[in-house]
């Protein structure tokens, strides 16, 4: 990494929703929302850093949704889990175009579209400075994409997760709705699950937790905003010990 541009993490996972690529739009994917975050990406991506990948699949099909609506869980799952497949191709077309080498690695083999997971390739594809987008969640129903995230981020050895949302950070709660919320600069993995902040899912903070993995929670709408907290710059909430 060049000395112009100090960061302090070498390797990160970036975990975003699969609404986060709808755009304005209600469904799907909008092509100029992909491509701009494709563009943050590779912000963060020239000054060096290894960066993985998983994106949610809330967009076209989410599990939980399914299963309220009467579908057998683990199918809904399992739907929501090719879904996740769909936006991680999207992602990676829109990074390929920007000359950003790039491999989707789907937790369930489906060879003609990705690779299977194999930690120690995946690794040596991270050191090679390919992004690597980690898809399918776990392979397992019942497991969110945040769960599949920091189970990633911990087999490759990331140094923190970066969790881009539509806020700035983690507020006590829903500054959309409320004008008093109060953003924390630092919270702990025991109070995020103690008070129920919406961050990730309590099996993901859990692991957080026992790998001390921290996550830092930003803006992903605001623009350059992945590269400015990478260089600890910014606002956001910081997720530790």
């Amino acid at each position: 990494m060049s000395q112009e541009s100090p960061v302090a993490y070498k390797r990160v996972m970036l975990k975003i929703s699969g609404e986060a690529l709808m755009g304005d739009q209600g469904y799907g994917l909008h092509p100029p929302t992909v491509q701009r975050i494709a563009r943050e990406i590779k912000s963060v991506h020239d000054l060096g850093v290894e960066i993985c990948m998983v994106i949610g699949g809330g967009n076209i099909f989410r599990g939980l949704s399914g299963s309220a609506q009467g579908m057998e869980r683990t199918t809904a799952d399992y739907m929501g889990m090719l879904a996740t497949v769909m936006n991680a191709l999207g992602m990676q077309a829109a990074l390929e175009d920007l000359g950003v080498f790039t491999r989707v690695i789907s937790a369930i083999p489906m060879d003609q579209v990705c690779e299977p997971y194999i930690r120690r390739r995946a690794v040596r594809h991270l050191e090679k400075g390919r992004v690597c987008i980690f898809a399918a969640g776990t392979g397992n129903p019942y497991f969110t994409t945040d769960t599949a995230a920091t189970l990633r981020a911990s087999e490759m050895a990331c140094e923190a997760i970066f969790k881009g949302t539509k806020v700035d950070g983690v507020y006590d709660k829903d500054p959309v709705v409320h004008d008093d919320a109060v953003r924390y600069d630092k919270v702990t993995y025991d109070e995020v699950l103690a008070k129920h902040l919406n961050v990730m899912d309590a099996s993901a903070i859990a692991l957080a937790r026992d790998n001390s993995l921290p996550i830092i929670v930003f803006s992903l709408d605001e623009p350059g905003g992945f590269r400015t907290i990478l260089r600890g710059e910014g606002t956001s909430t910081r997720v530790g010990g």
